[in-house]
């Protein structure tokens, strides 16, 4: 199964209270070696904050409506816990993503 970053999987996400998990999409950020970091994706439009990303219903990935990702809800899973591979994101929209969690954890770029 595909695990690159900018794939779109279906895991059992945790609840922010870590009382239960529900099985969603999800966008891969990060690819390791037996994990991956990935944020929430929601079909709830109207929980859109600044940094989150509206994604598109497209054939590339695969979603049966616009939906939106949700760029600080972040969590890392192992990698056996993937359930199924949906699509993936078109590389503009990754560069988009990036930005965006830069901006969100106030990351600074030196050179």
């Amino acid at each position: 199964m595909r695990t690159e970053k900018g794939d779109i999987i279906l895991i059992p996400f945790p609840f922010t209270n870590l009382e239960g998990k529900k099985l969603r999409p999800s966008l891969i950020l990060f690819n390791g070696e037996s994990d991956v970091t990935v944020a929430f994706i929601t079909s709830q439009l109207k929980w859109r904050e600044p940094y989150d990303v509206l994604l598109k219903r497209d054939a590339i990935n695969g979603f049966r409506e616009d939906s939106l990702l949700v760029i600080h809800k972040i969590s890392t899973i192992n990698k056996e816990l993937i359930e199924g591979y949906i699509g993936c994101v078109e590389p503009a929209t990754l560069i988009e993503i990036d930005q965006n969690l830069i901006s969100v954890f106030k990351i600074q770029i030196s050179k």
